[in-house]
C-alpha cells in the first residue's frame, strides 16, 4: 500500500493546536514525496506520515460533527474529496484511453465499465492501465501506475468519512475498546483468524486495520479521550508499542521495498504508538515559535493544497525521472558525473518544481470544491483563514 496524505488539507494559523497540527500535515506531506522518491524502507519509521494523516482528519472530523449534522459533515467532506478526484480522472483516464487502455483490460469488459464508476466514487480502487507506453521520451510507461495505484488511500478516507458518524457513538459509549478494535481487527487478518473473500473487500479491512486505531485517536483527542488518562501513561505505553510493531517489522524483514507499507499489522502498532505520543505532547502554540516563523507560508501552502500535491506528485516522479534518464546522453556527465546521473537528490528539486505548476494548473480545484474564491498560490498571504 503506497505513503500517501490525507486530502484534507487545513490552513497554518488557526488556534494554537490548529498550529501544531498543520505542521505535522505540511511534514507529513513533505515526507510523503521524499518516500516515493527514494524509497528509503526507514523513513516511514521515522515519520508514519499515514497514521498521523489519518488522525489529523479524524480530529477534524470529530471537531465538525460535534458541530453540525452527520449528514452535512459527510456531504462537505465529499464534496472537498471528490471534484479534485475527478478533475485527476479526467485528466489521466483520458490519457489512459488514448494510450490503448480500454474496457478488454481486465479481460471482463462489463466490469471494466463498472469499476470506471470508482473514478467518480471511490469506493474501491479506481482501475488503471498497465502497461501502457511512455509520452514523446518525457514522461515514461510508469506514469499511469503513478496515477493510480496511490488512489487507495482517497478510498480508504471516503470509507472512514461515511463510518464517522457511527465511529463517533460508539468511541463515546466504550473509548478505548473502540479505539483498540481496528488494531485486533488488524492482527486477526495478519495471523488468518479472519479471512475475507475477495481482494477488493480484504484491502479495505486491512487499510482499517492499519490505521484505523490512528482515525479514532484523533477523535479521542477531540473528545478530551487522552486528556483524562493519567500523564505519565502515554510516554509509557507508547514506546512499549512502537517496539513490538518495530520488532515485528524486523522479524518480516524490513528493508526497502518491503516496508511498513507492506506490513499492515506492524503499520498499525507502529503508527498507534507514534500517533498516541503525538497527540499527547500536542502544544498549543499562541504564535509559531521563532525556527518555524520562516515557514509559515509554506505550512499554509501545503496544507490548502495537501489534495493536490497528493494526486500530481507521483507523475511529477516519474516525469522527472524520465528527464533524468536524457542526462545519460550527454558524454560529459556519463564519463565525468555519473554520481550525479544516479543520485536521486539532484531529483528532487525538480520533483517539487513539477508538483508547484501542478498546484498552479490544477489546485483552484480544491477551492472550489470547499467553496471559496479560486487562487492559484494560496501561502495566507492575503486570504482569510478557513476551516471546514
Amino acid at each position: 500500500m503506497p505513503d500517501t496524505p490525507v486530502p484534507d488539507g487545513g490552513r497554518a494559523g488557526g488556534s494554537g493546536r490548529d498550529r501544531y497540527f498543520d505542521l505535522l500535515r505540511a511534514i507529513a506531506l513533505f515526507r510523503v514525496v521524499l518516500y516515493h522518491l527514494m524509497g528509503w524502507a526507514w523513513l516511514p519509521v521515522v515519520f508514519p506520515s499515514m497514521g498521523v494523516m489519518f488522525a489529523l482528519a479524524g480530529n477534524l472530523m470529530a471537531r465538525s460533527l460535534a458541530r453540525r449534522p452527520a449528514t452535512d459533515v459527510v456531504r462537505g467532506r465529499l464534496r472537498r474529496l471528490l471534484p479534485p478526484l475527478w478533475l485527476l480522472g479526467a485528466v489521466g483516464v483520458t490519457g489512459m484511453l488514448l494510450g490503448g487502455w480500454g474496457p478488454d483490460a481486465e479481460g471482463h469488459p462489463g466490469w471494466w465499465w463498472l469499476h470506471l464508476g470508482f473514478w467518480v466514487l471511490p469506493l474501491s480502487d479506481p482501475p488503471y492501465g498497465e502497461g501502457l507506453p511512455g509520452v514523446a521520451g518525457l514522461i515514461g510507461p510508469d506514469w499511469s501506475a503513478a496515477i493510480g495505484v496511490p488512489l487507495w488511500y482517497l478510498r480508504a478516507y471516503l470509507w472512514f468519512v461515511l463510518l464517522s458518524p457511527l465511529l463517533l457513538r460508539t468511541l463515546r459509549r466504550a473509548p478505548w475498546p473502540t479505539v483498540l478494535a481496528p488494531v485486533a481487527l488488524s492482527a486477526a487478518l495478519e495471523f488468518g483468524w479472519l479471512t475475507v473473500p475477495g481482494w477488493r473487500l480484504e484491502s479495505a479491512l486491512s487499510d482499517f486495520g492499519a490505521f484505523g486505531a490512528c482515525w479514532l485517536l484523533g477523535m479521542a483527542h477531540q473528545e478530551g479521550v487522552l486528556r483524562r488518562l493519567p500523564r505519565y501513561v502515554v510516554p509509557s505505553l507508547a514506546p512499549v508499542v512502537a517496539a513490538v510493531g518495530l520488532w515485528y517489522a524486523l522479524g518480516q524483514d524490513l528493508r526497502e521495498g518491503h516496508d511498513l507499507d507492506d506490513m499492515p499489522f506492524a503499520q498499525s502498532l507502529w503508527s498507534f504508538a507514534a500517533v498516541l505520543l503525538l497527540l499527547h505532547l500536542s502544544p498549543a502554540w499562541r504564535e509559531w515559535p521563532p525556527g518555524l516563523r520562516r515557514w509559515d507560508r509554506l505550512i499554509t501552502l501545503l496544507n490548502s493544497r495537501a489534495v493536490t500535491v497528493y494526486l500530481w506528485h507521483n507523475v511529477c516522479i516519474v516525469v522527472t525521472e524520465s528527464l533524468w534518464d536524457h542526462l545519460w546522453d550527454i558524454g560529459v556527465l556519463e564519463t565525468d558525473a555519473p554520481g550525479l546521473l544516479t543520485s536521486p537528490w539532484p531529483q528532487l528539486p525538480v520533483v517539487w518544481l513539477l508538483t508547484a505548476v501542478c498546484v498552479l494548473c490544477f489546485g483552484w480545484m480544491e477551492d472550489l470544491a470547499a467553496g471559496r474564491r479560486p487562487r492559484l498560490w494560496p501561502d495566507g498571504r492575503t486570504s482569510t483563514t478557513h476551516r471546514p
